[in-house]
């Protein structure tokens, strides 16, 4: 049996589109209403039979019991202002933002007294983006943070995680500040670098430049992955979690000081015990099965 009559996904890139699919896949709802804000979007949506594509935010929301907002952070607020007059009562309102801080300050002014709002964030992705990027596995074993609220009854928090499990994903809470700074270290502060350091290739003399290009080795072109995320999404992330990437990118900087004067010095054992330390960080994350 689906575990939700009506499921309504606004934003239709890779997460919006793979909730959807994932939806489809398990049977967890008896209907899938779906938007987004781009005429374009919503086209190529219909023309891949993503959900019950609607033409406005009324349509989609209005008999929805479970309404994913899955747009970058700096629009929650602007959207779920459009949505307020439309939601049904009893709605569990729930987004898929990277930053919780912000989210939470920007959609609770707009959540009415006879609906609830459950804030969470997946933790997968890939670099694609768009409505065909999207893939009914994305989220299977992978980590789905909830932001407990204690003014939701327990069962409708207790109904959300059956369905995200439905999905595939792996339930876990914590509070908003533990979620930000944890995010800011294993997800913000490395696309940052790699932004940085993709960056700083493309501003270097030409002929050095096409050669860093035409040999780029696995790790550059790790880099060049990462860095071929969502634009807007990511600028959103930054200038709404910056105070948890200020002091992450503060670490950073200290422990780059201390790699550097070890090269400097050519202290060779000290580069060995950091290489060694966080090659036994990667068996761990693989060991806990979260690398393909």
């Amino acid at each position: 049996m689906p575990i939700y009559d009506t499921v309504a996904i606004i934003g239709l890139g890779l997460i919006g589109s793979s909730v959807v699919r994932a939806t489809e896949l398990n049977g967890l709802a008896a209907h899938i209403n779906t938007y987004d804000a781009d005429a374009n979007v919503r086209e190529v949506a219909a023309k891949i039979g993503l959900g019950n594509v609607k033409a406005t935010l009324h349509e989609t929301v209005c008999d929805a019991d479970l309404l994913m907002l899955c747009v970058p952070v700096g629009a929650m607020a602007s959207v779920a202002e459009a949505i307020q007059p439309h939601l049904k009562a009893g709605a569990v309102i729930t987004d898929t933002g990277s930053t919780k801080a912000s989210v939470v300050k920007d959609v609770s002014p707009f959540i009415p007294e006879n609906c609830y709002f459950l804030p969470s964030h997946p933790i997968a992705g890939t670099e694609y983006s768009g409505p065909e990027a999207g893939f009914a596995t994305l989220f299977k074993g992978r980590y789905w943070i909830i932001i407990p609220n204690d003014e939701i009854p327990i069962e409708l928090t207790k109904t959300f995680t059956i369905y995200l499990q439905g999905l595939g994903a792996v339930v876990e809470t914590m509070s908003i500040d533990y979620h930000d700074r944890i995010l800011a270290i294993t997800s913000h502060l490395p696309h940052l670098i790699a932004y940085t350091i993709v960056g700083t290739a493309f501003d270097l003399e030409q002929q050095l430049h096409n050669d860093v290009i035409r040999l780029a080795a696995s790790g550059f072109r790790d880099f060049t992955r990462i860095a071929a995320s969502d634009p807007v999404m990511w600028r959103d992330v930054f200038i709404n979690n910056g105070d948890a990437v200020l002091e992450m990118l503060g670490r950073f900087s200290e422990d780059l000081a201390y790699l550097q004067r070890a090269i400097r010095w050519k202290e060779a054992d000290k580069l060995e015990e950091l290489f060694t330390r966080t090659r036994d960080i990667r068996k761990k994350i693989k060991d806990i099965g979260q690398l393909d």
